[in-house]
């Protein structure tokens, strides 16, 4: 197996290209910025770059955007010239290589307006048939890279499978609310009971992505921390999330009150991620239990990948 990572000097990318390397797997790392885990400097959108970087390539993980933060400093046309023009760019050149398998990485933030419910009524239960209502250029970018990635296996069967990860980035929120009123890291906390996913799990589900594609064909999955919620909380979540988690995890509330921590009072929305579990023969290693268990030993929030890759922000400088 020889894999393209495009996006290698972002979160992910680096990510995953630490752990290839660690495993001895070749890879190449394509990206516009130069990093310790980039092999080639260049742009997506430039096919002669692109059909360089994927020479002998068995599978491709395309990770490469511009993203949600992205929205306040770049035109609509950078959106659509690097999600989707650059997407298509590599699946043509993924088909005209005969690449084995093409995993392309989506976002939760796909499902837009969907993920909030009026008030009143219960927290959302997102599952893949839940249908996008994308509120930014961000999102409708990616989900239009996705339906291009379907019509891409239909009209030429490349196996691709799009991956839909929830929150991996270590950056503060990007709602000034829950900045304001919450430490770092325990607003990261909270958010693994329903919108948050670890990095070294994200690297796995791409890596078993990887292995499935050929078998599957096409397939969107929510890759997020498994809740401990089923459908029958999604009321009282919205109206007392904490009385929820502390008969689900009632080792939570000793941890939070050490660190003078609180839990957000209402969720919104629950990612279920039972498809990527059940068809990917996915088994993250964190959720807000484990969490909490490490912290409770003193360990850090944060997987030891995590850290490693650390923070890069989005763009060239602050």
């Amino acid at each position: 197996m020889r894999v393209l990572v495009t996006g290698s000097a972002g979160h992910l990318g680096d990510a995953l290209m630490r752990t290839l390397r660690a495993r001895g797997t070749p890879a190449v790392g394509l990206d516009v910025l130069p990093s310790p885990t980039t092999d080639l400097v260049g742009s997506i959108t430039d096919r002669a770059t692109v059909a360089r970087a994927m020479e002998g390539a068995t599978v491709v993980l395309h990770t490469a955007t511009l993203h949600k933060p992205h929205v306040a400093t770049h035109a609509r046309q950078a959106f659509v010239d690097v999600n989707v023009s650059g997407t298509l760019t590599l699946l043509e050149e993924a088909v005209r290589q005969r690449v084995q398998a093409f995993v392309y990485t989506s976002t939760t933030s796909a499902f837009g307006d969907a993920l909030t419910p009026p008030p009143g009524e219960p927290a959302a239960w997102i599952t893949e048939d839940v249908v996008p209502v994308p509120k930014n250029i961000y999102g409708t970018t990616k989900v239009a890279a996705e339906d291009l990635c379907q019509l891409m296996h239909r009209d030429h069967r490349l196996p691709v499978l799009v991956l839909r990860t929830s929150r991996f980035f270590p950056e503060d929120d990007d709602q000034a609310a829950v900045a304001s009123a919450y430490d770092e890291a325990n607003a990261k906390a909270n958010e693994f009971l329903y919108r948050r996913v670890e990095i070294e799990d994200v690297v796995g589900a791409h890596l078993l992505a990887a292995e499935r594609a050929g078998a599957i064909g096409f397939g969107r999955y929510i890759v997020s921390a498994t809740p401990p919620f089923t459908r029958e909380h999604v009321a009282e979540l919205r109206r007392d999330a904490p009385a929820v988690v502390r008969r689900l995890v009632p080792a939570y509330e000793a941890v939070y009150a050490a660190r003078g921590w609180r839990m957000f009072p209402s969720l919104d929305r629950v990612y279920d991620n039972a498809k990527a579990r059940r068809e990917l023969g996915w088994r993250p290693r964190h959720d807000f239990e484990s969490v909490v268990a490490r912290l409770a030993a003193g360990g850090d929030l944060r997987s030891e990948l995590a850290q490693a890759v650390g923070a890069k922000g989005y763009h060239r400088s602050p």
